[in-house]
């Protein structure tokens, strides 16, 4: 089917009598109008957007079209309410218009009714014009013209109007009663899907990796349907709870002075709220449509660190024979540091990704790993997994294993003996710390090296290894359960 081109003829807008009255004649509002809006966001898909206008209302019965509203607004979230006078303006009945002006939708609009076509002759350039029924309007167009159907028109179609919910912005259109001044300053306020927020963190480790500098960033997505200009923009850290399907939340972030931050910088402001954290920009910022952007978050420089290789056990060994547990074992590589003051940091940390990178020698800085963190209050500590080590491996077996009868409580009694050989291809010593889980009621009956019982199933060692060197752990446990 050729193209066409869809051609409204008459007004958008009209009075219509209903029930012996003539309903007001709707005013409209936009962007122009609008002095302020402000935007928190929450981790989960969901936003609180205030949006501030000075507009002119009729006294009496108003239908007033607020148009550029988020077009994933949670309508029965939205609230309305005069500035200027509070109490003045009282909303009677509120209808989302999300379905959105194009040639498919208005086609579909009209079907079952009336429009012109409108055809050109291809020599004389006459116009000729009749009247037709749309039929349906899926996967093309079908009209009855006269006593005939078609498809594929060659023409334009010409509507008499626009449907009254057929919007080319997303619009809430209220009715309400104005009993206060002409010119009013009013706030709509309500929750919202399509903008989310996370925090992403870059860390460079120093060259001898007991410090590090740290920056963070938030990352904010825009999939409203609306854009955001000059927006207060604040952001909520918290697992804030929604009752599914029909997402609420009671109260509102209040705006309050941020606690002055020692040692890391900051450029958004940070408050508790609740059992939440409320993070506030220092200044205005616009959220396009359809936009992703980056914020500044925080900056801290000269954090202590702590490198951490780690080789973890596991605890089915512990209740049969088992031999050989592998050769070449990897040893994990963990970073950690603690989010104080005093370690130069002490910031509460949205959840998000750690990505960790290090200087070589030619001062180029390379990736070296990253992780996931939750939201991590001040004075906890953080560790990162960044991978395994490639220079460090263990040889593991059992070497000996034998049931003992049953004592007392005790249905299952066995000793067993292990052997660790940890080998470091570095050039310098490292120490790596064994985990073992131990099930049951345990002892360490023989140990080459002194143990630290960690918890009630947990052993640990701390096992240096020479440079280029090897280090050998023997252990005897004797387990009861």
């Amino acid at each position: 089917m050729r193209l066409f081109a869809v051609v409204v003829a008459g007004s958008v807008f009209w009075s219509v009598a209903v029930s012996g009255y003539a309903q007001p004649v709707e005013q409209r509002s936009g962007l122009a109008d609008q002095q302020e809006v402000a935007v928190t966001i929450y981790n989960e898909n969901l936003a609180l957007v205030k949006d501030m206008r000075k507009i002119s209302l009729a006294s009496g019965p108003v239908a007033l079209a607020f148009r550029d509203v988020s077009a994933r607004m949670r309508p029965q979230t939205a609230l309305l309410r005069s500035l200027t006078s509070p109490g003045a303006v009282r909303v009677q009945e509120q209808n989302f218009d999300f379905d959105l002006l194009t040639p498919q939708k208005l086609l579909e609009k009209y079907v079952g009714r009336q429009v012109k076509v409108v055809r050109t002759h291809a020599v004389t350039g006459e116009e000729t014009v009749e009247a037709a029924t749309v039929l349906s309007a899926n996967n093309g167009v079908v009209l009855k013209i006269g006593g005939r159907i078609e498809t594929g028109v060659p023409g334009r179609l010409v509507f008499d109007d626009v449907p009254p919910n057929l919007r080319d912005r997303p619009t809430l259109v209220m009715s309400l009663v104005n009993a206060g001044a002409a010119r009013q300053d009013v706030e709509l306020s309500y929750l919202t899907a399509g903008l989310s927020w996370k925090a992403d963190y870059v860390v460079e480790l120093g060259a001898a990796e007991d410090a590090l500098d740290m920056s963070g960033w938030v990352t904010l997505t825009n999939t409203s349907g609306a854009s955001y200009r000059n927006a207060k923009l604040q952001l909520v850290a918290g697992d804030v709870n929604q009752v599914a399907p029909d997402l609420t939340i009671r109260g509102r972030p209040v705006l309050m002075a941020a606690p002055a931050m020692a040692k890391a910088e900051s450029s958004m402001a940070e408050e508790g709220l609740f059992e939440y954290h409320l993070y506030t920009l220092d200044r205005p910022t616009t959220i396009a449509e359809n936009q992703t952007k980056q914020v500044a978050l925080l900056s801290a420089s000269g954090v202590a660190a702590r490198k951490d290789m780690v080789l973890q056990g596991g605890e089915f060994y512990y209740h049969s024979a088992a031999g050989d547990l592998g050769k070449k074992l990897k040893v994990g590589v963990f970073l950690e540091f603690d989010n104080r003051e005093d370690s130069r940091l002490g910031l509460p940390l949205p959840k998000g990704v750690v990505r960790v990178y290090k200087k070589d020698s030619a001062g180029n800085a390379q990736f070296i790993g990253e992780d996931n963190i939750d939201h991590t209050p001040k004075n906890e500590k953080i560790r990162l997994k960044l991978g395994n080590a490639f220079d460090v491996t263990a040889d593991k077996r059992q070497t000996d294993f034998k049931r003992l009868p049953n004592v007392g409580k005790f249905g299952f009694v066995a000793e067993s003996a292990y052997e660790i050989v940890l080998k470091n291809a570095k050039k310098e010593a490292v120490t790596v710390t064994v985990v073992e889980p131990i099930p049951g009621d345990w002892q360490m009956v023989q140990s080459s090296l002194p143990h630290t019982k960690a918890s009630a199933t947990t052993a640990l060692w701390s096992v240096i290894i020479p440079a280029q060197g090897t280090s050998v752990l023997t252990f005897r446990a004797l387990v009861r359960y």
